[in-house]
Order: structure tokens, then C-alpha cells, then sequence
């Protein structure tokens, strides 16, 4: 029997977040490309529920900016004081009405959680008619977890906190999540009888499921298979170990889809990014965003892509890109800067110390080494020399520069845009092109060179060179002689 589609998935992110020690909302800290609340969004959207609700409170205008970007579906719920978890699902009820059906409380700082887990969960919350069913999961160390009692037909009798427990209890292995699924009906009934005595004062969700047993309903608990998965964040080092975790689960995903990773312990690569079978990644290697990699290509080592596609078959090594288009078969690097706009044609180079911006290279067309290439189009086949400068900017706006098919820019030269280069033509190296080449001609744009004979010796008297230059005369004036002598003959 398959899961129905929840009536709702209520997410907590209303805590402060002390031990993270940050101005950012806990919720908000990133982990391979998401936040954490991200993360559980997109693991809660997998069962498609009917509503998608947060409850927010500390930071809450930026938690809600942020559900815009990432989530504009999602329902913010406002919690304006910290009452505790039941508290907080009681503003969803007051604030939204009755949600009959399944629902699922899930939290905001449990960002390795998959929604395949709560999918399982809610099968055996409907399988079994429960009223309530505990996420629960196995741990190596329960100290400090509350722990789940079962009688002999497997339903939970309670929940007992650490410092509650029993000898006997302490040996209990099997812990509290601190996620639900409900029937949405008798959980709104039962919120309403939830009393603030305990030492914090606070409304416990928790609560709810002894209110139910004592109504005679059934509360069960569904065992989660990996308890890493299962583990919340709640400082910087628990936000470390979890990236660590997450990052070696989205690459053994890729290596088990055909990508070869070669050094998965410098290998990062966010929630969103794609690879083709046969890619390879070297080491040092970080994918960022949506970046796609397809079939065959090389990435790598120590390169950083950020929304970046990388063609098939094309080599990307020691490089920073960011929103560029690398085509197939294409070179880039090494030590290769490309910006966002950068398209490279299939074949297309940009090679060492090249940096792009708002450029397109057309199909096997070069920019070997030591190039600056701004807000221009570079036509196929065309070759730029090194040292190049596509002088873009003149203070106050941008220009556009042209190259054609074929085209040659010698090296050390500078195109003054707005210019073009015709198809097929040259520049002098070391021309100052601000105006237009025909197609077929070479623009020549430098000073004539003008050789001013001793200066060396004069200006610089006492120097290496100045010895150096009078050795090399008096060897031409010898070989001179010489000549002078056999001419005589």
C-alpha cells in the first residue's frame, strides 16, 4: 500500500540558535549549495503535501526572504515567542485552521534528512492507523536523547527524556528524532491540552502523544536505517560534520551513476549539480550551484565552477568559473578566469592567465595565454595573441568588440571598443587598435622604432650593460678590421 498525499509538512525553523554563535539565522547556514532549511524543504516537497508550512520567528524577515528564492510555495507561520515545539504547531492551527489528513512535523536544522525517510514514515503511520508515529532511529550513543518505550505489540508507551530514564532504560538504544506524522484531525484536538508544566514552561509536542494513548489511540514509531542521517546541527562543528556527510553522499551517488571521482576527500560538489556518465573529477575539485558536466569531460585539479556547463569531452583544469558555458571539446586553462556571459564554442581555447568576461569564442577559435577578453564576440577559427587587452570599459560604460572568422591579433595589442576585427584580418603586435580593420587587412597601430646609438654607455657609465656594451663593439670593431684587411686583399 503506497502513502497518500499529506494534508501538510510543517517544518520548525522558529529557534534562535545560540550555539551557532552567528548573526544568521541557524536555519540559514549553507551546506553543498542549500541551507539547512533548504535541504529539508526539498526533502519534505518529495512527498508533495498538500501545503508546505514554516514556522518562523527568530531572524524571521530574513527566514521569510529567503522562503521567497527558495520556496515561494511554502506558507510562513509566525511564532512570536519561543513556547516550545507544540507551541509553535498550535500558531499552525490557529493561524491556519483545521488540516485534516496526515501531517507531517519535521524540523529546519536536520538538513541530511531524506525525503525517502519521511516518505517511509508516513506508510507506516497509515499502515498501521496510528494516530501519532515517532521518527525514531538507532544510535551509538543515546546520552542526552529521549528514549522510546514499545510494549509487546511494538506501540510506543512513551517517550522518556535521559534525565528521566531508568537504569533499564538508559539501555535503550532506540531514540526520539523529534519528528512526526500525525492525523491532522486528533493532533489539532489534542494541542489544545497541552499544559506548560515542566521546568522550561514551554508547550512539548511531545506531549501529544500521551494525550493520545490516553484517548485509547495507537501511537507507533518508525525506525529510521541510518541514524546519520538523522542528526540535527546545532553549532559550527555539527554544521562541518553534516557538509562532510552530505558531500560523500552526493558523490558516491555520481560514482555509482558513471562519474569518476578521483579523490572524493578534496572533491566538493553541491545538492544541484549534474554530471553525465564518464565524467571525470580531479582532485581539488568544487562544483557549485547548477553546474552540469557532461559526458567525458575532465575536470580538474584545482578548479572551482559555479553555474557553470561543461561540454562533453572538454579539459577544464585549474580554473574559476563562474555562469560560463565551456562547449565540447573545449580547453580551459590552466589558470584560466572565466566570468559570467563567457560562451567557448566547441573546440574553442582559453588558455593560461586568460581572463573572460561577457565573451563568446566561436568554434576552435583561440585564446592561448595571457589575454584579457571583455564584452566582445571572437569568431571562429580567429587567433589572439598574447597579451591581448580587449579594452572594454571607458570609465563610464561598456563597449562591444568584434573579431571575425579567421582573424589574427598579434601580440600586445590593444582593441580600443567600440572596434572591429573583419574577417580574416590581422593586427600588427603591439598595435593600439581603435579603429575598425577591414576584413583582409592588417591594422597597424605603434610608434616607428627609433634606436639611439651609445646611449647605453653614456647614460648608464659603471653598469653591467654599459660593460657589456662596450665588450660587444670592441668585437665588432675587431671583426670589422679583419674584413677591412681581406677587402685590401
Amino acid at each position: 500500500m503506497s502513502a497518500s498525499r499529506p494534508a501538510a509538512v510543517i517544518v520548525l525553523a522558529a529557534g534562535e540558535g545560540t550555539r551557532m554563535k552567528s548573526r544568521t539565522p541557524k536555519v540559514l547556514h549553507e551546506l553543498c549549495g542549500r541551507s539547512m532549511v533548504g535541504h529539508v524543504l526539498a526533502a519534505a516537497r518529495e512527498l508533495d503535501p498538500e501545503r508546505l508550512i514554516v514556522v518562523v520567528g527568530h531572524g524571521r524577515d530574513q527566514v521569510i526572504d529567503h522562503l521567497k528564492q527558495v520556496e515561494p510555495d511554502a506558507i510562513p507561520v509566525v511564532q512570536e515567542r519561543q513556547g516550545g515545539t507544540g507551541h509553535a504547531v498550535r500558531m499552525v492551527f490557529e493561524q491556519l485552521g483545521a488540516l485534516p489528513g496526515t501531517v507531517i512535523v519535521t524540523n529546519g536544522d536536520h538538513p541530511l534528512l531524506r525525503g525517502a525517510t519521511l516518505a517511509e514514515m508516513v506508510h507506516a503511520h497509515e499502515d498501521q492507523g496510528n494516530a501519532a508515529t515517532v521518527l525514531s532511529t538507532d544510535i551509538p550513543d543515546p546520552t542526552g536523547y529521549g528514549r522510546i518505550v514499545r510494549d509487546a505489540t511494538d506501540a510506543v508507551t512513551a517517550i522518556v527524556e535521559h534525565r528521566d530514564a531508568s537504569a533499564e532504560q538508559h539501555a535503550i538504544h532506540e531514540i526520539n528524532v523529534g519528528m512526526y506524522a500525525f492525523d491532522g484531525e486528533l493532533l489539532g484536538a489534542a494541542l489544545g491540552r497541552i499544559t506548560t508544566d515542566n521546568a522550561k514552561g514551554e508547550e512539548y509536542l511531545t506531549d501529544v502523544m500521551g494525550i493520545l494513548r490516553g484517548d485509547g489511540h495507537r501511537v507507533g514509531a518508525y525506525k529510521a536505517a541510518d541514524w546519520v542521517e538523522t542528526q540535527g546541527v546545532n553549532d559550527r562543528v555539527q554544521l562541518a560534520q553534516a557538509r562532510r556527510q552530505l558531500n560523500e553522499r552526493l558523490l558516491l551517488r555520481h560514482m555509482r551513476s558513471g562519474v569518476s571521482v578521483i579523490d572524493p576527500n578534496t572533491t566538493w560538489v553541491d545538492a544541484d549539480v549534474t554530471m553525465e556518465p564518464d565524467a571525470v573529477l580531479h582532485p581539488n575539485t568544487q562544483l557549485h550551484g547548477r553546474t552540469h558536466i557532461e559526458a567525458g569531460a575532465e575536470v580538474g585539479p584545482n578548479v572551482t565552477l559555479t553555474d557553470t556547463t561543461v561540454g562533453a569531452d572538454a579539459q577544464v583544469s585549474y580554473a574559476v568559473c563562474d555562469s560560463a558555458d565551456i562547449g565540447p571539446n573545449t580547453s580551459v586553462g590552466p589558470f584560466a578566469y572565466l566570468r559570467p556571459g563567457t560562451r567557448l564554442a566547441e573546440g574553442a581555447k582559453a588558455g593560461t592567465y586568460v581572463e573572460m568576461k561577457n565573451a563568446v569564442v566561436g568554434e576552435g577559435a583561440k585564446v592561448p595565454h595571457l589575454t584579457y577578453v571583455g564584452d566582445a564576440d571572437i569568431g571562429p577559427g580567429a587567433n589572439i595573441g598574447a597579451g591581448t587587452i580587449f579594452a572594454n570599459y571607458d570609465g563610464v560604460a561598456k563597449h562591444h568588440t568584434n573579431v571575425g572568422s579567421s582573424a589574427f591579433v598579434g601580440s600586445n595589442s590593444v582593441l580600443v571598443a567600440p572596434v572591429e576585427v573583419g574577417d580574416g584580418a590581422y593586427t600588427a603586435a603591439g598595435s593600439t587598435v581603435v579603429k575598425d580593420v577591414p576584413p583582409g587587412a592588417i591594422g597597424i597601430a605603434r610608434g616607428r622604432q627609433r634606436n639611439v646609438e651609445d646611449w647605453v654607455e653614456r647614460r648608464r657609465a659603471g653598469t653591467a650593460s654599459a660593460a657589456a656594451a662596450r665588450r660587444a663593439g670592441a668585437g665588432e670593431s675587431a671583426a670589422g678590421g679583419e674584413d677591412s684587411a681581406k677587402g685590401d686583399e
